[in-house]
């Protein structure tokens, strides 16, 4: 079958990889695509916005598998247009994706079911979040209620951080209509992970699990990112940490979608918080993690196209998902200035130095090819993710093949993995 991945970033250009694997895949299309998108796929060159051009590139190209990588086109309702044309399309309808488009409507189905998460309160103005907030004793988490490119939470640690957020939401619009409404949460104090997991509308499939790093600096210094690293699996999910998270979490949300007639059809991500090996989410996302998915992905052994068709014919109730054993670390270089301000346009050096590497892998973010040249094209320019047997193994290849890539301004974390390693050497 022919295949379509729409999105540009590290995690699409993963996706597209695993699909190029594919015994299943015949074509394989990926747009708007970024530097690396020649290396292994088609481009139409077509805006992911532009729900109707797609549609027809997807009817006169015969795709029967279109992949949604970022999370606003599956908010905005690209799932409902397909579905509407008879179109194979792997991500929710709108009215599932807003699980992630809504921070507000995601803690009221967390809540309807007793999914643990942290408690909160929502509010619609300025003055009256800033008023409970004089009442309330730091820490605490304020969260713009709408899409935010993964930098609308702040932790504030005192009052002076917590008003500050707030004008900047409600008074500066950082993040213009998706600041306007905010959820005031409860600090949970303990270890980030993610479980991805795929559901066909009726059952869930977890993934391994995997723990990014969002924020910019070592030692979880300095203000979010849209995700610095990640590893896989994540050692302080455990077999029990697993379980609970499916018996807890999933199948109480995916019971909840079925009461309401809501056919979910795609990959649920779960932000969590594990205190003590009992799961709380954090978050709801309706697509996969990035960076998470490229931690995830070169552990599978399993066929991916496969794997997705599958989940959108409702056929994973009997699914097995085959993984290698060891471990994926994988670090993001970034251009400087991120995750504020930064520019673009410097020429990548070194990355002939890691062709043909076994179980080293560069997936490209923020790139583009011109005049011959690759350059930095975004705020996450590249992840390099590495495969050992052990995460010692994993983290110490990924950061001996970081060391052969350099473009002005880069940056990136020293750290990513070390709060895993802290796990298995306990």
């Amino acid at each position: 079958m022919n295949a379509l991945v729409l999105g540009s970033g590290g995690r699409e250009h993963t996706i597209a990889y695993k699909l190029s694997l594919s015994s299943s895949i015949d074509r394989l299309f990926w747009t708007p695509g970024n530097g690396a998108t020649e290396e292994i796929a088609e481009n139409p060159g077509i805006n992911i916005n532009d729900f109707g051009r797609i549609i027809s590139f997807v009817k006169q190209n015969n795709i029967e598998l279109t992949v949604v990588g970022p999370e606003a086109p599956l908010v905005d309702g690209i799932s409902d247009r397909f579905r509407e044309e008879g179109l194979n399309i792997f991500g929710p309808e709108s009215k599932g994706a807003m699980i992630e488009g809504s921070k507000i409507f995601a803690k009221k189905l967390m809540e309807e079911v007793g999914i643990p998460t942290a408690r909160f309160r929502e509010f619609y103005s300025y003055k009256d979040a800033r008023r409970y907030i004089d009442q309330i004793s730091p820490p605490y988490v304020i969260k713009a209620d709408g899409l935010a490119a993964g930098k609308g939470v702040i932790i504030a640690e005192n009052k002076e951080s917590g008003e500050k957020a707030l004008v900047d939401m409600f008074k500066n619009r950082i993040f213009g209509d998706s600041g306007t409404k905010v959820v005031i949460e409860q600090f949970l104090k303990g270890e980030e992970a993610t479980v991805l997991a795929l559901c066909d509308g009726k059952n869930v499939l977890p993934l391994i699990s995997s723990q990014d790093h969002k924020a910019v600096y070592d030692g979880d210094k300095g203000p979010n990112t849209g995700g610095m690293g990640a590893i896989a699996p994540a050692p302080v999910v455990n077999s029990r940490v697993l379980g609970k998270v499916v018996d807890r979490i999933l199948n109480p949300l995916i019971n909840l979608f079925i009461k309401r007639g809501i056919k979910y059809r795609g990959v649920i991500y779960a932000g969590l918080m594990i205190i003590d090996e009992n799961p709380y989410v954090i978050e709801f996302n309706c697509r996969f993690g990035d960076p998470e998915t490229e931690a995830v992905l070169p552990l599978m052994e399993s066929d991916f196209g496969k794997l997705l068709f599958s989940t959108l014919k409702g056929d994973l109730s009997n699914t097995e998902i085959k993984w290698k054993d060891g471990y994926c670390c994988d670090v993001v270089l970034c251009s400087g200035g991120y995750p504020g301000k930064y520019e673009k346009g410097k020429e990548i050096h070194g990355l002939e130095k890691l062709k043909d590497k076994r179980d080293v892998f560069v997936f490209h973010a923020g790139t583009k090819k011109e005049d011959n040249r690759l350059l930095t094209n975004g705020g996450r320019v590249l992840n390099i993710a590495a495969v050992g047997n052990t995460l010692q193994e994993a983290i110490g290849k990924a950061y001996e093949h970081v060391k052969m890539i350099n473009f002005e301004g880069m940056h990136y974390r020293k750290d990513i993995g070390f709060k895993g390693l802290k796990h298995l050497e306990s």
